[in-house]
Formats: C-alpha cells, structure tokens, sequence
C-alpha cells in the first residue's frame, strides 16, 4: 500500500508539474516586487487551517490571516485575499515608521504573540483591556482576544516575525504562525530601488523572498487531534521542507493561485541578463538549511537586518558564495546576477543578426536606443559571435522536458516534439535554486518535492511576473 502510495504520488507530482509552471507567465510587470501588504497598521488574526501537499495529503496549520482583506496588498490579486495563510502576511514598510500590529486570537488554542526579531516591541491588551496572557517575552491573546503591538521600524533590512508560547517553546513556529517584516530606506531620502539606502551598493531590479521552513507532520496531526501539549523538541522530525510556504511542484504557480487558498505566495524567480537580484533568504524553521543558487555566486550584502559595512556607508564586508548556510532565524539579504560572462559562445547565437555595442567600456553591450533591438542589454562582448562549441544530438538522442526550448541560444526555441518545451516559451534559461540537503528535495519520502525551487533567465523585453 505504501508503494502504491508513492508511486501515485510521484505521478501527480509530475502532472502538476506541469500545471504549476505553465500557469506564472501570464501576469506581466516590469519588475517584481516582494508581495505582502505596505502601510503602518496592520490588522492580523490567528485561526487553525489545513493546507494540501501534491502527493494528496493535508496538514493542519496554524496561521496569521489579514482582518482587512489585502486592502493595502502590494499585488492587486491580493487585495481581497483574507484568509489565514503559510506563511504570514509579509509586510512591508519604510525605515523610521512607527507600526503598529493589531493580533485577534480567533480560533487557535493556546495564547497567540508577536515577536519581531531586531525590534523592541511594545505590547497592550486592547480586547478585552487588560484580560490577555503574560506570555513567555510579551503579551498573548486567547481565544478571543486582541493584543496591540507597536515599535519603530529601525535600520533596513529583512526580518522575521512570529509568535511566541511560553509554555511550549518552537510550538508556534512550528505550527506556521510566523512571517515576514521588510523595512526598506526611508523614501524621502532615498530614490532607488535599493536594500539598504541610496550609495551603498545594494541597487537591483528584482526581489524575491525565499522564506525557509520545515515541519514535522506528526506534530500536526495531534494538534488537528487536540491534544494541545504533546510537544517536545527532542522527538521532533521534519519530514516536509517548504519555500514559502509550498513544497515542489507547487511553489512554482504564481502569487495568490487559487489553487493553493492558503499559501499565496510563490518562489520562481524571473530576471533578464545583467538584473541585480536581490535574494531576501530567511529561514524560519528549527533547522540549518544549506540553499543552493546555481549559474553565479550570490554577494551577501546583510545578515538580520543590518548591512554588512565597516563604516555603515557601503556593503563593503560582503562576500561571495553560491549557497546559503542558513541558520534557524536568520536573514540574509545577497544579490545574485547572471550575465553568461566567460561561457566562451554567444548566448544568443554566431549567426543571429545582433551587434553588441559597449559604449561605457565594462566589458558588455549597452542597448542605448531601445527602439534599435540590434543591441543586447548587457551581452558579453568579448562571446560576440562565438560558434555553439559542439554539434548538438538529434532530437531522438536527447533527455527532452518541459523546459528545453529545443535551442542553446536564449530568446530561441527550435522544433520540438508534441508536448515538449510547453513550459519555456521565451526560450529562458532554467538555473535550479535548492537545498543542499538531498533529504530537504523530498516530501514524506517522495522525490521531487520539498525546497526544490528554479530561477529563469528571460531573454530581454520578456514580461516579468
């Protein structure tokens, strides 16, 4: 029975797949932000839920939810979405803001809190006055009942907020009431999209957040059962790993999928040759989680909300690797670019009717007059015109998939056979972002699965979800 299990669900995994990916190139932006809600208050609610994994099961969650229904959502097909979700409602505001979170208690069994790692929060019991719990560093709220927090948003960055039970320490991380804070520059004096102010080296185009956690469903299972207190950290076992809050195949499919009620949030990352990516990585679980970028090393520019500066003006202090060795509740904002430099062919192919013009001496091309596509934005020069180094197979002699395009060359697609490439149809790159650790690529056993997540490098002009 147990085979019979996984090979069913190996099947759906791979039928999903399919679905998952076809769906996220149908919303376009020019560059894409981190999704979540902006302002200074915040309306929030804790309420049990179950959430549904590609292989069939369920799992019981406990989660924040938004009272006001993504009113200030920063993705319009949030604005309505206000259902207890995995993870919490990102929120995002400006450096220098005083916040304020409203938590209701709504359904979920022990008294629920909010700590924000890097912040000194004040807590008061507003619902009803004075009735809340004590609990382990601050204020709780039972069912029933409302706790305001209120703090100043300090330096820029990127940081994780959660509850907190005093009684049963790790249970509410565990359990999913947790989420993310982003505190970006304060606007008024700084005028780029940048992680840690204007002049600090920290500009990019894109941001994705990868949000890292993990469970073990057995604890799950006897709190849907209710049996509130059976927790303990030493017989704790993961055996799902999540990317914001989805396990593969489904973190794929794109933001507030109604296929996924109660995770709204996806982690494919989409970027052009030459866009500076900002990574916001944070893992929320109990666990280290080694994640893994491939096609260039990331620059670590932040660890836990602060800038890593010898003299508080550049990112001077950063440095280069291509995984991530997160630990347990840390952030660590990196920026991660791919250009194709030093591949020794031309990436969009010798014969293709291109010039790559560096007008500014970096070493790539400058596409001055956009309404002139001769010019690749940020092609490697010294690859000009460079032959595909070896003759590629037959179609017969070839592993095919739905990301192949049928070509080398970025932006080509080549003929294929019926039912190939459907997945690809810009002609990107794939470059697969994962964990390290080869049991965090499974779920319940089952592989693919868990902290398998890609990046696609578009080929200029592609819309960007």
């Amino acid at each position: 029975m147990k085979l019979i299990y996984q090979q069913t669900g190996r099947v759906l995994s791979v039928l999903l797949m399919g679905l998952a990916l076809a769906l996220p190139w149908g919303q376009a932006n020019a560059v894409h932000d981190i999704r979540g809600l902006t302002g200074t208050t915040f309306n929030l609610y804790a309420f049990p839920f179950n959430i549904n994994l590609p292989e069939g099961s369920s799992l019981q969650m406990w989660g924040f939810g938004d009272q006001d229904a993504g009113a200030n959502a920063t993705h319009t097909e949030g604005n309505g979405y206000n259902l207890p979700q995995y993870p919490g409602p990102t929120l995002v505001v400006n450096e220098g803001d005083s916040v304020t979170i409203n938590l209701t208690n709504s359904g979920v069994p022990h008294p629920v809190s909010i700590v924000v790692t890097g912040h000194n929060v004040n807590a008061a019991c507003t619902l009803p006055e004075d009735s809340c719990s004590d609990g382990l560093v601050t204020k709780a709220a039972n069912v029933g009942e409302k706790v305001t927090y209120t703090f100043t948003a300090p330096e820029p960055g990127t940081y994780l907020y959660h509850s907190l039970d005093g009684s049963n320490p790790g249970l509410h991380v565990e359990m999913g009431l947790l989420g993310v804070l982003v505190v970006r520059p304060d606007p008024t004096t700084n005028t780029g999209r940048t992680a840690y102010g204007d002049g600090t080296e920290t500009d990019y185009e894109q941001e994705f957040l990868y949000l890292l956690t993990e469970v073990d469903p057995e604890i799950h299972l006897q709190m849907e059962r209710g049996h509130v207190t059976h927790f303990t950290n030493s017989d704790r076992f993961a055996k799902i790993w999540f990317v914001n809050g989805r396990v593969f195949p489904d973190l794929f499919q794109g933001d507030y999928n109604p296929l996924f009620p109660h995770q709204p949030y996806q982690s494919l990352a989409l970027a052009e040759p030459g866009d500076r990516v900002l990574v916001r990585n944070i893992n929320a679980g109990h666990d280290s989680h080694p994640f893994h970028y491939h096609g260039e090393n990331l620059r670590f520019v932040g660890r836990d909300g602060r800038m890593l500066s010898s003299n508080g003006v550049v990112a001077d202090l950063g440095r280069s690797d291509n995984t991530i060795n997160s630990a347990p509740k840390q952030a660590v904002d990196a920026i991660w670019t791919w250009t194709g430099k030093d591949l020794n062919w031309d990436i969009y192919g010798h014969d293709n009717a291109h010039t790559c013009n560096d007008s500014d001496g970096d070493g790539f091309g400058d596409n001055l007059d956009p309404s002139l596509p001769t010019t690749y934005e940020h092609e490697y020069c010294a690859d000009h015109g460079k032959a595909f180094p070896v003759t590629l197979p037959g179609a017969g002699d070839l592993t095919l998939g739905g990301w192949w395009s049928g070509s080398p060359f970025l932006g080509d697609t080549g003929d294929l056979p019926p039912g190939e490439g459907g997945l690809n149809p810009f002609g990107g790159y794939f470059l697969v972002w994962h964990s390290h650790a080869e049991k965090e690529l499974t779920t319940f056993d089952i592989f693919p699965g868990g902290s398998l997540s890609s990046v696609v490098v578009v080929p200029p002009g592609t819309p960007i979800e």
